[in-house]
């Protein structure tokens, strides 16, 4: 136990970004250094773990499981992947706060508006890189999210890039600080293992000045690796259950919902679907138990809300179904490898609604989600679901498919033109009440950044 606190508290020395060197060197201590458990990952699982009330458990993932899993990736899909920790910190501490399951306890102990912003690397064949963000406070931090999001969901702003100094601020933080090690590391997948307060940023949309994060790496992100199912295995079964619902009794419409449902069933290998009021709690499970889709997508609003995970729901056509219903769905056996929600809402910086967002994967048994953090458009939603479907076919992993889609969108060759919803695997005709705007792109990050691939990204 004395030599493993030892490998900790090397692994947990501040570092500026003025240091000439970050990397934690653990190769000279007395211990192998996979045996380890790092503190920030260990609080990450208990907080989702209390949470969304998972089963209790003593696994914890290790710097050799983080390793040997990343070589997996990397040698099953040719791209190199990482996972990135991203935490508040004691200003001037060496150690991560320990965990504490009491609320009261929570807010007075471990939430300062002084705490420093920290990022650790974790990359396949090397030690961990880990640097504290100088200068940076929670309180700073937070702002600057939610001026960021702010002014990227702002819809009298979406032909502006006001969002663009709080993009390129948050790069400066999080990204640049650690950028030489991953370009030298030849890393090309990122997935951000975050803080509370930290789990609602738009990640693909920071920018470094010359262009987005996602024109680098694809990105998504766990709860933590502990609670991720990591494996690398592909289904053989992925065929899709779509369903959707285009109307509310106290909700927005959805009009893109039947188009989007008939589009992301491929032809080539189809699978079912169903609207409206065929989109009841009681076909989804009758549908799932007759077939084991390896897909599932439900086109509907979903809500990521503040309080205990009851109060967050996806809408079906008869009832809500809750986050906390989610394990009873039996998607675990055999898994589904994917849950689709298109239509997302989650709040910023609220801890129990990003607790309930980041656990979607793991709390409805899903090797991974994908999902949204604030209301797209729904004509940008289908744009994006069209060409992520299509991209699915050849990509070598989820996240890049994912990214793929959005590289689209951004360079325009997503587009409403002519009636017809044009997309880089084929263009979908379009109703006329879609298209009394005309001519529309989906460049602006409202319309893509949205979008988050939960659990395993691979």
């Amino acid at each position: 136990m004395q030599q493993q606190n030892q490998i900790s508290s090397s692994l947990q020395q501040p570092n500026s970004r003025r240091e000439t060197s970050n990397i934690i060197d653990v190769s000279s201590l007395p211990v192998n250094p996979s045996a380890i458990i790092f503190p920030v990952e260990n609080r990450f699982t208990r907080e989702f773990v209390d949470y969304l009330n998972l089963p209790q458990t003593n696994k914890r993932a290790t710097l050799e499981n983080a390793q040997n899993t990343l070589r997996s990736v990397a040698k099953g899909t040719g791209i190199k992947p990482a996972l990135v920790y991203m935490s508040f910190v004691p200003n001037g501490s060496t150690f991560d706060r320990p965990y504490n399951s009491s609320p009261l306890l929570r807010v007075e102990q471990q939430i300062k508006s002084s705490d420093e912003l920290e990022v650790m690397v974790i990359a396949p064949d090397s030690a961990p890189f880990r640097v504290r963000i100088a200068g940076t406070s929670r309180a700073e931090v937070m702002e600057t999210i939610r001026k960021f999001r702010n002014e990227l969901t702002n819809p009298v702003k979406r032909n502006t890039k006001t969002y663009l100094p709080f993009a390129q601020q948050l790069y400066q933080w999080m990204i640049a600080p650690i950028e030489a090690e991953l370009q030298a590391k030849g890393i090309q997948n990122l997935s951000f293992i975050a803080d509370m307060g930290l789990r609602s940023i738009p990640m693909a949309a920071l920018h470094d000045g010359k262009g987005f994060l996602i024109e680098r790496y694809s990105v998504g992100s766990m709860p933590s690796l502990s609670l991720t199912d990591t494996s690398t295995t592909k289904l053989p079964n992925t065929q899709v259950l779509a369903m959707g619902a285009s109307q509310f009794p106290d909700m927005s419409p959805l009009p893109a919902v039947e188009i989007e449902v008939s589009t992301i069933i491929p032809q080539e290998s189809p699978g079912k679907s169903f609207l409206n009021q065929a989109f009841t709690l009681a076909n989804l499970k009758s549908q799932r138990q007759q077939y084991p889709f390896g897909r599932i997508h439900l086109a509907t609003h979903a809500e990521f809300r503040s309080g205990n995970p009851s109060e967050s729901f996806i809408q079906l056509w008869d009832t809500k179904l809750r986050l906390n219903q989610l394990r009873d769905m039996g998607w675990g056996s055999p898994q589904v490898d994917m849950l689709v929600l298109s239509a997302c809402r989650t709040a910023v910086g609220d801890r129990e609604s990003e607790l309930g967002f980041g656990g979607l994967a793991v709390q409805a048994g899903v090797k991974s989600a994908l999902a949204t953090l604030w209301y797209v458009s729904d004509e940008g939603s289908l744009g994006l679901m069209a060409d992520f479907y299509g991209q699915l076919k050849t990509a070598p992993m989820k996240a890049e498919a994912l990214r793929q889609a959005q590289l689209e969108m951004l360079r325009q060759q997503v587009r409403i033109e002519g009636g017809i919803l044009r997309t880089s695997v084929g263009n979908v005709q379009l109703p006329p009440e879609m298209t009394k705007t005309g001519t529309r792109n989906f460049s602006h990050p409202y319309y893509w950044a949205a979008f988050r691939m939960i659990g395993n990204p691979w």
